[in-house]
């Protein structure tokens, strides 16, 4: 079994190929970890707000439907707000930026597949986290859905048409400290047929 407190190092264990952009993907996913402080006077800057919001629009989305609405906020007063409504999004009220991915109520798909948006919002919620990492920035991932009064209190916060859905808040920044990420490999957790 493998030990998650031990720290994920550059080459060790690692199994990539000997292409440098492979290389670099797989090493960019391996060392993305939460990050919760922040260097409070540096800002995210426009360029890599939107570069993140690129990444984020890549995502896989079923039918091509794109039920995705980004809000970034990066008003102090906001994200004090977000801070203070949300059991577990404290780090907020010191990050320069939070995303705020919502579902877009209009562009959900019926039937059996009305749930997809949860999958599409998560995959695009993954991807923001892995661009704020490849450009040295850090995140974390904070659930706002399926807890009604969450969704209910981000909705109040920053005032969201009715047919958006809060899914998360993820505060963004400049890591107070370099981030070490754990090596997660658990192999008992593989079946191989």
């Amino acid at each position: 079994m493998t030990d998650n407190n031990k720290t994920y190092n550059s080459g060790e264990n690692t199994p990539v190929g000997n292409d440098k952009a492979v290389n670099a993907a797989i090493e960019n996913i391996l060392t993305r970890t939460s990050v919760r402080r922040y260097q409070t006077d540096d800002r995210v800057s426009k360029k890599d707000l939107d570069t993140i919001l690129h990444a984020a629009m890549a995502a896989p989305t079923g039918v091509n439907k794109r039920p995705w609405h980004f809000v970034a906020v990066t008003d102090r007063g906001l994200l004090k707000k977000l801070a203070s409504t949300l059991p577990y999004c404290h780090m907020a009220a010191e990050a320069p930026l939070a995303i705020v991915v919502c579902g877009d109520r209009n562009r959900f798909l019926d039937g059996d597949d009305a749930t997809l948006w949860v999958q599409d919002l998560g995959a695009a919620s993954e991807n923001i986290l892995l661009a704020a990492n490849a450009l040295g920035l850090g995140g974390v991932w904070t659930a706002v859905y399926p807890h009604a009064d969450r969704m209910q209190a981000v909705s109040d916060d920053l005032s969201l048409a009715d047919n958006l859905v809060p899914f998360n808040v993820i505060p963004i920044g400049h890591p107070l400290v370099p981030p070490h990420a754990r090596d997660k490999w658990e192999p008992d957790r593989v079946t191989y047929l």
